[in-house]
């Protein structure tokens, strides 16, 4: 059995244990392999954090496929644990470009991946539910015929839209992405302990949060008892390290202070670390 084989078994086992596990969200080589070090069993990788590291805008698919996967690639080997791609809406309308985007993000090291139902078109946001539907088996079928048990996760956006009766239409879709061979389902913008006990009650399949994107910010602890089964953290932890910049920069331009530095690793500690997988004593 390959490593990436083993990899895949291992992510689909976390789906189907009882319990809540954390999936935080890498956008290179480096920061995968931090949040390896700092005991996560999964890592999932985050468009945002690839596109804002290029200096890029995100959800506007700014990055072409290909480059995304590499940069997907390249995290995904720098690790031992498995690593989920953000595979936005697969890189294409048709369910052709869906299944070239799973396979491609196999070829480079993936063992699960989402497909969301965003067009990127305002006027439009959401795929038609049959071509939708279409699009995740075809995301099924290339995963299965990759030899390895690629997870799937289904993604609908409909709470990031102003579309009429956004719960029961998330329901409807998530469930028909299940039934299209989903293994998982991420409903980002769904709020609210009632709802979220009642979409896990109401989807047969687990349920995967984004940390953070609504309040009240429930917790890990919060989240799993209420049936919760992942949590990412989309490009949250991309946007706290641009944040530090940020002030760093600012109070070096305006005050000519280095008080950044308080914050900052050592160079011998991260050094080591990017030597040994450890941080220096």
């Amino acid at each position: 059995m390959t490593s990436q084989e083993n990899k895949a078994l291992a992510f689909k086992g976390l789906h189907e244990a009882d319990g809540i596990f954390v999936m935080p969200n890498a956008w290179d080589a480096g920061s995968a392999k931090f949040l390896e070090a700092a005991g996560f069993q999964a890592i999932a990788t985050t468009s945002g954090g690839v596109n804002w590291s290029r200096g890029r805008r995100d959800w506007v698919l700014e990055i072409p496929r290909d480059e995304m996967l590499d940069a997907y690639g390249d995290l995904a080997t720098a690790v031992a644990v498995p690593v989920s791609g953000d595979l936005e809406n697969g890189y294409g309308d048709e369910p052709e470009a869906v299944a070239a985007t799973i396979t491609g993000s196999i070829a480079r090291g993936m063992v699960g991946g989402g497909i969301e139902d965003w067009t990127a078109d305002p006027a439009e946001p959401l795929y038609e539910i049959g071509l939708a539907v279409e699009r995740i088996r075809a995301a099924r079928e290339a995963g299965d015929a990759s030899g390895i048990p690629f997870t799937l996760t289904g993604r609908c956006e409909v709470f990031c839209t102003d579309l009429p009766q956004a719960y029961a239409q998330a329901v409807d879709r998530c469930n028909r992405y299940v039934e299209a061979g989903a293994d998982c389902v991420f409903v980002p913008g769904l709020a609210g302990a009632e709802n979220i006990r009642n979409f896990v009650r109401d989807v047969d399949a687990p349920l995967s949060m984004v940390a953070g994107l609504a309040e009240p910010r429930l917790s890990v602890a919060e989240l799993g008892d209420l049936g919760v089964r992942r949590i990412s953290t989309g490009g949250s932890l991309a946007r706290t390290c641009f944040g530090v910049l940020k002030q760093a920069a600012e109070q070096l331009a305006t005050t000519g202070q280095f008080d950044y530095l308080e914050q900052a690793i050592s160079d011998p500690d991260i050094d080591t670390f990017f030597r040994t997988g450890r941080h220096a004593e």
